[in-house]
């Protein structure tokens, strides 16, 4: 072997890497384990070790937190976890009318109206739809006679063109995209969820992950208000520290000592700084204060065991900041806004400005009891109200301030809000190189503007956004004229957010959840032991398999596997891949199709034995002549992974991801690590067997005329592809919810019960009778209903949960669980399917195009497309068939989709390798005259590889079928029938096709 220096190196290095990664994964276990232990089952106060624990050292060797080791690890998807997955979609139609200043003329409404109509059947963004709509209704209409507005019109006049306007509305409306997600990105930060996940998908679609979620009905709230932009005037600090003092004072009267104590961070303090436009030359010096780094960080221990363990250096300074904590309460978690002092630096004083203190974001929550409670607020005004910022004020975003508002004492509601604003920019100063925002406003917001700087003169203005502080710049003079510049050291992205911020008023544009799946942690801990199970058997399955067919040599393509999977989860790790349940079922495919590589070589060498050849030089010659076969397999099942990645969403792309890693390092496994450990073999001289005395003679002396019996073969599966037809006009398919649209629930009873009771019990509160199956055991149900789908109210979920539950509660002498739900809109559902279609179709034209530039005949590229397409329709016709009979779900969803898709990757793959073994017998025998029975040969010299792989791949699949779980049991089922059909389609349909259209030309 050529480089085997460097493929050491290589196998060296990426092991090294691998393990790296997969280090922070036992480090975090391990932490994990040990709060479970000491939390003894109580969930608060495992939380509350973690907690304690989140900015302490756990890994000594590379010096690193368990908050950084958490954010290495390897992830897992909620289906494994638990937890909530939603898909928002932004509304652009309240944005278009407000930038249209709500016009009444009848083509702009109907357009939108129709725009909106037509998304649901279209891939276009909602912008295009409407320009479209527009002009099919008035080719002749101009969008600049409406959109042509006081406030628009720097960018847009009557000449304006429909596509320069259209250019206009898209920017605003990518603007509003980028701010609704970030306010979204906000929203969840403030959750408190370990690890949440906020994704832009495109097309006006936003993913957000939150794993552990335990109040759905209260996320989907929260994540669809409507933002709520406001302008406070504030408190100074140095005003507001007496009350805090006496608060800290009341709070040592009626709060014990708590066990959780948090150190203190430096604090920053926001120092932008608002001028008229008429001032620009005006000072632009920000508010002059300093971070506070004089306090010590300080670790409390939860219980007597750690302590025991601390330095005595650290227990006694636990002791010490007990006892402060004792004496004041509420300064043991808020830490005092201070300044160096002006008389004397070395000491320090309260500082100026509206920020009174700085926290932990873990204390937000305490804070916020303590001056809630009634003898804490009699200490402070009734104007008065503490709200926190958003943005953390170190580095590492642990730290966040209070901002001291005052409200108005008459209605206490704020003077000035977002809809006052009629535009917001970022631009370069005038006299300066900084960036500022340009802020506009209305004639009433103008003067109510005008008031409120006359009377903040060198005080603060706090910027709120669904009560949290993004700036509080200070006000140097009386704005009139509406027109102001805040200013301050504003980064370029900080400039953009800031005015992204202040357009929230004028630019709605609220985001509807249009997909939504919550997994109970039940499910998920199920679905891991499942998983797991069906991990297990399927490699043991493979390594007894290896060995017991390939003798010592089954043992190194073994070494392979186990490197393989050790890759992968490496991989995986190191890309921060999320594993979901169809994630480990594409790793125990994986295994299957990774031995393919190392049986086809296998083979090759034992053909080689076979034809006298000494040991040395057979393995040398095998490995030379499976190369062709194994790199043209792999790189056909890789393309058809990448679309499955491209074409599908969420867990769908989480098996794609596998699938991809999977196929890469089994190539490097097989072609590399097993050749490195046969090398060393036979460098030790070690006896190297390939078969042993049952297995020598397999699959020889076998002659099956496949090219004859080809039209019995076109018959079996017509006869197969027209029972499916009747099927399916008779009983068609079972759509899920991905296909059509809908809500479905898992519902687990406390013992058996009929469906038809469950159906009885609902129909009556869902208007019309759902679908309900047995979904596995026979005290489970799958309930699936479209009652209100098209219900875009924010409280449309909880409604009809409260409806199913109303239901649910008449059945006498049940109890349940609602282990998990699911919805996905009418447009989701749309994508869903268009994409499905689009992910085979191009798959199917992809396979030509390589088949064809690979095997220079467009015959073998027909062939392999039509076992493709075959393969697909037949697997969909045992499903029509099977429809009802069957004692699990046979439903058409993304996963089934994800099916058809491997499974066409396995077919290809099987096709291939005929393909370059009928290839190589032409080649070997161009001058026979007979080219069928070479080609008969050249199949049944690929029964024994073919067969082989196979049988390991069914088994697999069987175990993940037997011990997988009901959640991807009709998945796994798909991967069988098609295993089986791809097996059977690449010898008797790719083939006869190839024969049957070169019959007037070699082939």
């Amino acid at each position: 072997m050529q480089s085997k220096g460097a493929v050491k190196l290589f196998a060296i290095l990426l092991a090294l890497v691998c393990l790296y990664q997969l280090s922070f994964t036992f480090v975090t276990r391990g932490v994990e384990n040990d709060a479970r232990e000491f939390a003894n089952g109580d969930p608060a106060k495992e939380k509350a070790y973690l907690d304690s624990i989140n900015t302490q050292e756990v890994y000594p060797l590379l010096g690193l937190t368990y908050k950084k080791c958490k954010e290495n690890e390897i992830n897992l998807g909620l289906d494994l976890k638990g937890g909530m997955n939603v898909t928002m979609e932004v509304s652009l139609v309240d944005l278009i009318r407000s930038m249209a200043n709500n016009s009444n003329d009848p083509t702009f409404n109907k357009a939108l109206v129709n725009a909106q109509a037509a998304q649901a059947n279209s891939q276009k963004d909602f912008v295009s739809l409407f320009v479209d709509e527009f002009q099919k209704l008035d080719p002749n209409a101009k969008l600049a006679a409406i959109f042509a507005t006081k406030e628009l019109q720097d960018r847009i006049n009557f000449n304006s063109k429909n596509e320069e306007v259209k250019a206009v509305i898209q920017k605003e409306a990518n603007a509003a995209f980028d701010r609704t997600y970030q306010i979204l990105k906000t929203r969840i930060d403030k959750f408190g969820v370990t690890q949440p996940n906020v994704q832009k998908l495109g097309n006006g679609r936003i993913l957000v992950e939150l794993p552990g979620i335990k109040e759905p009905d209260r996320v989907r709230k929260l994540l669809q208000g409507t933002a709520k932009l406001e302008f406070w005037e504030t408190y100074d600090n140095r005003d507001v520290i007496p009350m805090l003092e006496e608060a800290n004072k009341v709070l040592k009267l009626i709060v014990s000592t708590d066990s959780s104590l948090a150190s203190v961070a430096p604090i920053a303090i926001d120092s932008a700084t608002i001028i008229p436009d008429t001032l620009k030359s005006a000072a632009l010096e920000p508010d002059s204060t300093s971070a506070d780094t004089s306090k010590k960080s300080l670790m409390s221990q939860l219980s007597d065991d750690k302590k025991d363990t601390a330095s005595s250096d650290t227990s006694n300074a636990n002791k010490s900041f007990e006892q402060f904590s004792k004496e004041n309460p509420l300064f043991a978690i808020l830490q005092p806004s201070t300044q160096p002092s002006q008389q004397d630096p070395n000491q320090r004083e309260y500082s100026k400005g509206p920020a009174i203190g700085s926290s932990f974001v873990k204390d937000t929550a305490k804070v916020n009891k303590y001056l809630e409670m009634e003898q804490v607020r009699s200490k402070f005004p009734r104007e008065f109200k503490a709200l926190w910022s958003v943005k953390p004020i170190d580095k590492e975003g642990k730290v966040v301030q209070l901002i001291a508002i005052r409200m108005p004492a008459r209605d206490f509601q704020a003077p000035l809000d977002g809809s006052a604003v009629v535009d917001a920019r970022k631009q370069k100063g005038q006299f300066t190189d900084n960036w500022e925002i340009g802020m506009t406003m209305n004639a009433e917001g103008a003067r109510v503007w005008k008031r409120l700087t006359h009377d903040n003169v060198n005080k603060s203005i706090a910027i709120v956004l669904d009560d949290y502080v993004y700036s509080y710049p200070n006000v140097i003079q009386e704005i009139s004229g509406g027109s102001s510049s805040i200013t301050g050291q504003f980064s370029l992205e900080e400039a953009d957010d800031l005015s992204n911020i202040l357009k929230v008023g004028k630019l709605p544009a609220p985001a509807r959840i249009v997909e939504d799946t919550v997994v109970g942690p039940t499910l998920g801990q199920e679905a891991i032991n499942s998983g797991l199970l069906s991990f297990v058997i399927a490699l043991i399955l493979v390594l007894l398999f290896m060995v017991s067919y390939y003798s010592n040599a089954g043992l190194v393509a073994d070494i392979a596997l186990f490197a393989n999977v050790f890759f992968i989860m490496g991989i995986l790790a190191s890309l921060g891949a999320v594993l979901t349940l169809p994630g480990i079922a594409g790793i125990v495919l994986t295994i299957g199709l990774s031995v393919d590589a190392n049986i086809l070589i296998f083979e090759r060498i034992r053909e080689e034995l076979a034809l006298g050849k000494g040991i040395r030089l057979a393995i040398s010659d095998g490995f030379k002549h499976a190369y062709s076969s194994i790199i043209d397999s792999n790189i056909t099942t890789l393309i058809l992974g990448i679309i499955l990645y491209i074409f599908g969403s969420g867990p769908i792309q989480g098996f794609a991801t596998t699938l991809i890693v999977g196929i890469l390092t089994s190539l490097f496994c097989a072609i590399f690590i097993s050749r490195l450990i046969f090398d060393w073999m036979l460098g030790k001289n070690k006896d190297i067997r390939f078969w042993n005395n049952a297995t020598k003679g397999a699959f020889k002396n076998i002659h099956i005329n496949f090219v004859g019996k080809r039209k019995v073969y076109y018959a079996i599966s017509g006869t197969i592809i027209a029972a499916g037809i009747v099927a399916f006009m008779f009983k068609g398919l079972n759509f899920g919810v991905d296909f059509q649209g809908g809500r479905s629930y898992v519902v687990r009873f406390d013992k058996e019960i009929p469906t038809v009771q469950v159906i009885d019990a609902l129909k009556g509160p869902l208007v019309k009778a759902p679908e309900v199956k047995t979904f596995g055991a026979s005290s489970q149900v799958k309930i699936t209903t479209t009652y209100l789908i098209d219900d875009q109210a924010i409280d449309v979920e909880q409604k009809v949960s409260e409806k199913i539950n109303e239901g649910l509660k008449t059945i006498p002498g049940y109890t349940y669980t609602v282990l998990s739900s699911q919805k996905v809109g009418p447009t989701i559902a749309d994508d869903i399917k268009s994409s499905s279609v689009w992910a085979i179709l191009v798959a199917s034209i992809l396979m030509f195009i390589y088949i064809r530039i690979r095997f220079k005949k467009w015959q073998y590229g027909l062939g392999a497309v039509v076992a493709l397409l075959h393969d697909a329709i037949v697997v969909l016709s045992f499903f029509a068939i099977f429809n009802g009979v069957l004692p699990f779900s046979l439903e058409i969803d993304q996963a089934f989709i994800a099916a058809i898709l491997t499974v066409m990757g396995y077919s290809m793959t099987d096709t291939v390798v005929v393909f370059d073994r009928i290839r190589e017998f032409v080649g070997v025998h161009h001058h026979a005259g007979d080219q069928k029975k070479i080609i008969n040969d050249a199949l049944n010299a690929t029964l024994s590889r073919t067969i082989n792989t196979s049988l390991t791949i069914f088994f697999v699949l069987l175990a993940i079928f037997i011990f997988g779980g009901e959640v991807i049991r009709g998945f796994t089922f798909a991967l069988l029938i098609g295993i089986v059909i791809g097996t059977y389609s690449s010898i008797c349909i790719a083939t006869p096709i190839v024969v049957d259209f070169s019959k007037k030309q070699n082939i």
